[in-house]
């Protein structure tokens, strides 16, 4: 792989940020033992230690980082790691040839080792054995697996899925994640060697164990990459790997499976019973089956259990009446079960029935936020097909007045419009029922109010502005009714930009700043449709003359021309 370099300065600002790019560029002179591969660039780079870098670019010009930092170990694209691209970026020139030179080395490499006889090729892995402890036990690793004594085997695999060594604080944060997860992989090899070498017996029993110990500690690491759970998904192969080979007894073998995914703790791999089928055969299926029933009996709510139950069903292609038998065992308050129900229904080609488990799931509803969204817009949407418009209002506002929203006002007025009933009373009575929760300064009054927002939306902004006038609204709506009656009311619209400019006069900072140059842009405005540029001419002098001091924002002022 002999190519340019497929980034430039802009990009290592953009991937280490402002900060991290400037602290990198008093590094540049730190960066010792470059060296640009065929594909990847290594360095070390001097700091408060020496810490190794690498860079990577990916065939579309994509680059990562990585540095052994503190900063650089939880995934950051640090000022080390600037330092070394910079370092590159002024070589630029010759790094086809180093690269082309890197790959030749590479090839020369290969060539010498090939020519090798075994007793020299032995000697030299010898050597590097003897300084490189990570390789002497994935090597020694892969001896045991190829060995007699499984019990040997067993602690080792199990020892590199133990925790304990990366958590400081009793978890493995996720600086210790990658570590950990790239020795946790060693045991999936380990795994697989040992079915390899004719000891498939042995793998099952072990990967039996390594799943669940892996089990038991998953919930203790911070996995937000998904190494660890690669890892989990590796021994679930594995396992499933030296069972096709093994051929262990079908029923044990059910009772082991069903008895793991029953376990909330076992969640970080993605086993499919049905998988295992030719594994298990007619015996254990039907062994299988027995147990996730009996399961589901006595625990019809648990997730496992119902999800277990469902999965056998599917596979069975059982009827849809069993699946909604599952389903209608645990049925969420909120209607979402309901609305599982009624898509499998209508799958099933039975409309109205899906559509009666619809309506009940709205009927049943006993969740403090209504029905689930969802379901809703479910029944919504069979009524419209059917013309029932009549029934969307009714649902819309039954929706509004048990959870008062911007969206569910938004909703019934799509509705009540369609159904051309929207003028009039049902338009009153829903703004009524937004009034009834905005009352100001008490109840729902935490963020301005429903009732001045939906006027907004509505264009209707007199009777907003009469609403905001009687204390419903907040600076944000405040602000918005100044600006949209702003060329019809200038008068008004001035009194609220002068309110909100006098506490931000004791406030510093840039956003603040801008903030007060808009308003003040926005009173400039007013000034000129009343014909008063000569009274906001001396507001802003005087403005100007208690804030010089403000530096930052004397220059903001001059930039917006005020």
């Amino acid at each position: 792989m002999t190519h340019a370099l497929g980034f430039t300065e802009e990009d290592l600002r953009r991937l280490a940020g402002a900060r991290s790019f400037e602290r990198g560029l008093g590094y540049l002179s730190a960066v010792s033992r470059l060296e640009i591969g065929d594909e990847a660039i290594t360095a070390t780079v001097d700091g408060s230690e020496a810490y190794e870098v690498e860079l990577t670019e990916d065939e579309d010009g994509g680059l990562t980082g990585w540095c052994d930092c503190p900063y650089g170990r939880d995934g950051n694209f640090c000022k080390h790691c600037v330092a070394v691209g910079l370092a590159v970026l002024g070589q630029a020139y010759s790094v086809p040839q180093q690269r082309s030179a890197a790959a030749s080395r590479t090839q020369l490499l290969d060539t010498w080792l090939e020519s090798r006889t075994r007793e020299e090729l032995l000697a030299l892995l010898r050597e590097q054995l003897a300084d490189d402890r990570d390789l002497r036990r994935r090597l020694a690793l892969r001896a045991a697996a190829a060995g007699e004594d499984a019990g040997i085997v067993r602690e080792r695999i199990l020892s590199l899925l133990d925790t304990r060594p990366f958590a400081r604080y009793g978890y493995v944060e996720y600086s210790d994640a990658h570590a950990y997860g790239r020795q946790a992989a060693e045991a999936v090899t380990a795994l697989r060697a040992l079915t390899a070498s004719g000891r498939s017996a042995d793998a099952v029993e072990v990967a039996r164990e390594a799943l669940q110990a892996l089990g038991r500690t998953y919930g203790e690491i911070d996995d937000s990459d998904g190494l660890i759970g690669d890892v989990a998904t590796g021994l679930a192969e594995a396992h499933l790997e030296a069972c096709r080979t093994a051929r262990p007894d079908q029923v044990e073998t059910a009772e082991w499976l069903v008895q793991y995914l029953l376990n909330e703790m076992n969640d970080a791999t993605d086993i499919d019973l049905f998988d295992y089928r030719e594994v298990l055969g007619d015996p254990g299926l039907a062994r299988a089956r027995a147990l996730v029933v009996t399961a589901w009996q006595a625990n019809p709510k648990g997730w496992a259990e119902k999800y277990l139950m469902e999965r056998l069903l599917k596979a069975d292609g059982d009827s849809v009446d069993a699946l909604v038998e599952v389903h209608a065992a645990d049925l969420a308050p909120n209607g979402h079960t309901h609305l599982g129900i009624a898509r499998e229904l209508e799958t099933a080609g039975r409309p109205v029935e899906a559509l009666e488990w619809a309506e009940r799931g709205l009927r049943e509803t006993v969740s403090e936020w209504g029905p689930d969204s969802d379901l809703v817009a479910f029944v919504c949407e069979r009524y419209e097909r059917a013309d029932r418009l009549a029934d969307v209002v009714a649902v819309r506002r039954d929706l509004l007045r048990a959870r008062p929203s911007l969206a569910a006002y938004q909703n019934l007025r799509t509705a009540a419009r369609a159904a051309g009933i929207w003028e009039g009373a049902e338009r009153t009575d829903a703004l009524e029922s937004l009034k009834a929760v905005s009352q100001p300064k008490t109840g729902r009054w935490y963020d301005g109010s429903l009732l001045v927002d939906a006027l907004i939306d509505d264009n209707d902004l007199q009777p907003a502005w009469q609403a905001a006038t009687d204390g419903y609204a907040d600076q944000r709506q405040w602000l918005t009714l100044a600006d949209r009656l702003r060329d019809r009311q200038p008068a008004d619209a001035l009194t609220v930009y002068l309110r909100w400019i006098e506490p931000l006069r004791k406030q510093t900072g840039d956003s603040t700043y801008e903030r007060l140059a808009e308003l003040l842009l926005s009173a400039r405005a007013c000034h000129r449709t009343l014909g008063t540029e000569a009274e906001f001419a001396t507001y802003l002098a005087t403005l100007r003359a208690n804030q010089k001091r403000k530096r930052k924002l004397m220059a903001i002022l001059d930039q917006h021309g005020l």
